[in-house]
């Protein structure tokens, strides 16, 4: 269990937000991770362009350390996301635990957030991926709820994929906006002092609207 007493706190070098690519899968529940890639590129003018040696959209910001950051949107298809996360760490030479990967989560409402620094993919086909291709699931991730399909307003019983990869409704789209400004607080503070700091300041945490 990590606590604030580490002598080398986790700084992420490398956000990976998960997703599909195209207009049929922009703002469903399984892209969220892309909305807040999409995110924090706005906040720091970071311009996300396609990079076919990292199969992503790819960009990359300045600390005030003057580290280098780097933001990426797997193009590749969810379940082949672990090619563009292996692709860019062999080219920067990073370690898993640069890693932090953000991505949807049916076991958490809508409105929560869930920093770890491991864990195994959950049934995530995403995170299956980048698990096989980086060869641990020791590193860091941000999860956000999505709700399960049973628990979703309007789609009682709804099948997992149908509600993955549908739309939020406009009730629910609220609080999803709220929840990508929070895991960009999150993300920032997680630059500024570590991840297992903010993982004491923000799990748990519910976003209201």
């Amino acid at each position: 269990m990590a606590t604030l007493e580490v002598s080398a706190p986790y700084v992420p070098k490398l956000l990976v937000g998960l997703g599909n690519p195209g207009q049929k899968y922009d703002r469903t529940r399984h892209n969220v991770g892309f909305e807040v890639i999409d995110h924090l590129a706005a906040q720091w003018s970071v311009k996300l362009t396609e990079n076919k040696r990292f199969h992503g959209n790819f960009g990359e910001f300045r600390l005030g350390t003057g580290d280098r950051l780097i933001l990426l949107k797997p193009t590749t298809y969810m379940n082949r996301s672990g090619q563009s996360v292996r692709a860019v760490l062999d080219w920067y030479k990073l370690t898993a635990a640069d890693v932090l990967v953000i991505y949807d989560d049916m076991d958490l409402p809508i409105g929560k957030l869930r920093l770890r620094l491991s864990g195994s993919a959950g049934g995530h086909n995403g995170m299956k991926s980048i698990i096989s291709h980086l060869g641990t699931q020791d590193f860091p991730r941000l999860r956000l709820g999505i709700s399960r399909a049973d628990q979703a307003a309007g789609q009682p019983g709804g099948a997992v994929v149908g509600h993955v990869l549908g739309k939020f409704a406009p009730d629910e789209r609220k609080v999803v906006n709220a929840s990508i400004d929070f895991a960009g607080e999150a993300v920032e503070f997680s630059l500024r002092k570590g991840i297992e700091r903010a993982m004491n300041l923000y799990n748990g945490r519910q976003v209201e609207v």
